[in-house]
C-alpha cells in the first residue's frame, strides 16, 4: 500500500495484532548524514531535531504532544536514513499518527526553536567527543570510508553545527528530505485511518542520487596510550542489496560477539583474559557494508587483545567453525530478529529500516532462512576477506 503527500510517496507496511493494546508508529526516510552537502555535515541530525521539537499547528512540539498521550515518542538519524517513532495506547493511534506526519512532512519550525536545538546537537557532539566508543567508532568508519559520504560523522562538526540557519535546514527538509524513500510501519490491533490530506496529492519521483565510488581504506599505523582504551578492528561487508551475503557476515559477528558461547569470548575473555567489555556487528549501506570487534582494554593489553581477534578470523579463515560454533551463532542471529519482532515498536522500527531500500518490501522469514543457510565455507570466505582488509583504530590517542 502506498499514499503520496504534496512531496513525498510513502510505502505502508501493517501489522495487526489482536492481542495488543498499544500500536507502534515508525516513520522511516531515506535520508540519512551521507547526503547533507559538503560542509554542511550533521544537517540531518539537525533537521532530526528540529522536526521533533517544532510546533505542530496549535498543540506544541511533536515529541511534547505524543508524550502527553502517555506514550513514548524518539527519533534516530544514521548513515543512510532517520527514524520517527512512538508508541501510544491504541485508541490514541489515529491522533499520533496525525501528529507524527504533521510534525515530519508539514513542520512550522522558526530561528528560535533552531537555535534551541543546536545547543541541544552541540551539547551532543560533546558528550559523543568525551566518549571513546563513540571517536573510536567514528574514527573506525573514516578509515574504511576515507574521502567517502559514508567515513564522515553524523552529527558532523561543530563549525558546520553552527553555520546552519533556518532557511539551510528548511531548504533541505524540502529538497532533499520529502523527495526520498519512505516507509511508515504501524503495528497494532486496527490500523488508524491515515488523514485524507496526507492520502490525496500527486507524487513526483525524486531526482537520482549521485554515486560515490569506494576507494582503498585507510589502514594507518596505530598507538597505545597509557590509559583503558577502546579499538575497532574489522573490514568492509556486502551492502545493504546483497542479503545472501549480509547474513554471512552477521553470523560471522556472532562467532566475535560478546555472548557466552562465541569464540572470541573464549579466547579473549575466557582463556587469554584481556578484556571484559567487547562488541561485534556487521552494518550494511548503498556500495558497502561495515564489519567490526569494539573491544575495551586496560592498559598494556591493547595489542594482545588485537592478536588475538585476528588470530581468531585466521583461523575461521583457514579451517572455518566447528559445527556446534557455527550452529550456535545461527541461532544468535536469528535469535536477534526474533527478539525485535516480538516487541512491537522494535519491531515498527525494524521494518522501516529493512524496508526503505526494497521497492517489495521485507520478508523476515526470508531473512531468517538465509541465516540458517550459512554454510562454513561462507564464514570462511567472510573471515579471508576481512583479514585482507583489516583495519585497526585506537582511541583515545596517546597524549
Amino acid at each position: 500500500m502506498t499514499f503520496a503527500t504534496s512531496a513525498a510517496r510513502i510505502s505502508v507496511v501493517t501489522v495487526v495484532d489482536p492481542r495488543l493494546k498499544t500500536t507502534s508508529l515508525c516513520l522511516g526516510v531515506g535520508y540519512g548524514s551521507r547526503h547533507d552537502p559538503p560542509g554542511c555535515g550533521g544537517l540531518a541530525h539537525m533537521l532530526e531535531h528540529l522536526l521533533m521539537s517544532a510546533p505542530v499547528g496549535t498543540v506544541g512540539p511533536l515529541v511534547q504532544h505524543l508524550e502527553r498521550l502517555g506514550g513514548t515518542a524518539n527519533a534516530e538519524t544514521g548513515l543512510e536514513q532517520m527514524l520517527f517513532y512512538t508508541q501510544v495506547a491504541a485508541e490514541d493511534a489515529e491522533e499520533a499518527l496525525d501528529l507524527l506526519l504533521r510534525g515530519v512532512l508539514t513542520p512550522e519550525p522558526d530561528a528560535a526553536t533552531l537555535d534551541s536545538e543546536r545547543t541541544a546537537v552541540l551539547q551532543e557532539l560533546a558528550a559523543a567527543e568525551a566518549d571513546p566508543t563513540d571517536v573510536v567508532q567514528d574514527a573506525f568508519l573514516a578509515a574504511l570510508f576515507p574521502d567517502h559520504p559514508l567515513g564522515r560523522p553524523v552529527g558532523g562538526t561543530v563549525p558546520e553545527i553552527g553555520r546552519l540557519d533556518i532557511d539551510t535546514v528548511l531548504g533541505a527538509h524540502r529538497s532533499l528530505f520529502l523527495p526520498s524513500p519512505m516507509v511508515l510501519t504501524v503495528i497494532g490491533p486496527e490500523i488508524p485511518r491515515i488523514p485524507a490530506e496526507f492520502a490525496q496529492a500527486e507524487y513526483t519521483a525524486p531526482a537520482p542520487r549521485p554515486e560515490f565510488p569506494l576507494g582503498p581504506v585507510r589502514a594507518a599505523e596505530h598507538a597505545w596510550p597509557d590509559e583503558f582504551s577502546w579499538v575497532a578492528v574489522g573490514g568492509r561487508s556486502p551492502s545493504m542489496s546483497d542479503d545472501a551475503g549480509r547474513q554471512c557476515y552477521a553470523v560471522l559477528a556472532n562467532l566475535m560477539g560478546a555472548d557466552a558461547c562465541s569464540l572470541l569470548y573464549r579466547e579473549l575473555r575466557v582463556s587469554a583474559g584481556l578484556a571484559y567489555s567487547f562488541q561485534a556487528w556487521d552494518r550494511g549501506y548503498a556500495e558497502s557494508g561495515a564489519w567490526r570487534v569494539l573491544v575495551g582494554v586496560e592498559s598494556g593489553n591493547g595489542a594482545k587483545a588485537v592478536d588475538v581477534v585476528v588470530r581468531v578470523l585466521d583461523e575461521l579463515a583457514t579451517d572455518g567453525p566447528a559445527d556446534i560454533d557455527l550452529d550456535a551463532a545461527r541461532r544468535r542471529a536469528r535469535m536477534s530478529l526474533i527478539l525485535d519482532a516480538e516487541t512491537p515498536l522494535e519491531h515498527a522500527r525494524l521494518l522501516a529500516y529493512r524496508s526503505l531500500d526494497r521497492t517489495s518490501g521485507w520478508d523476515m522469514e526470508r531473512e531468517l532462512r538465509l541465516i540458517a543457510d550459512v554454510t562454513r565455507d561462507d564464514i570462511r570466505a567472510a573471515a579471508a576477506h576481512i583479514r585482507s582488509g583489516l583495519v585497526t583504530v585506537v582511541r583515545p590517542e596517546p597524549r
